[in-house]
């Protein structure tokens, strides 16, 4: 099994920066990548950003490209997400998850975090 626990999440003006964390453990070698997704109310669950441990693979979703960026601590097992020029649309909750390969499909991510609420006013 493998423990992901997100934190970070807040409110924030629009044009502001939040950073989130996901720490991993447990049988963490058992994962090739970790994804964040976002739920808004209403919305499907999509993916925001991927990166991998150490195969070099990141993804960027288009709507957020030049604005997060994707980074990670292997001897930590934290991976980050650093938000900045947020919009009142990046408001959802952010998850952080693990897969085994690459994939921007949510169904391939098989550990999930508890979520952390982003909102982001107007």
């Amino acid at each position: 099994q493998v423990q992901l626990v997100e934190s970070g999440g807040g409110l924030v003006q629009a044009g502001g920066s939040l950073r989130l964390s996901c720490a991993a453990s447990g049988r963490t070698f058992s994962t090739g990548v970790m994804g964040w997704f976002r739920q808004a109310p209403g919305k499907e669950r999509e993916i925001v950003v991927g990166i991998g441990w150490s195969n070099g693979w990141t993804y960027y979703a288009d709507s957020v490209k030049g604005r997060f960026t994707i980074s990670k601590d292997n001897a930590k097992g934290t991976v980050y997400l650093q938000m900045n020029s947020l919009k009142p649309e990046d408001t959802a909750v952010y998850y952080c998850a693990a897969a085994n390969q690459p994939t921007m499909s949510a169904g391939a991510y098989q550990y999930w975090g508890q979520g952390t609420q982003v909102t982001v006013s107007s």
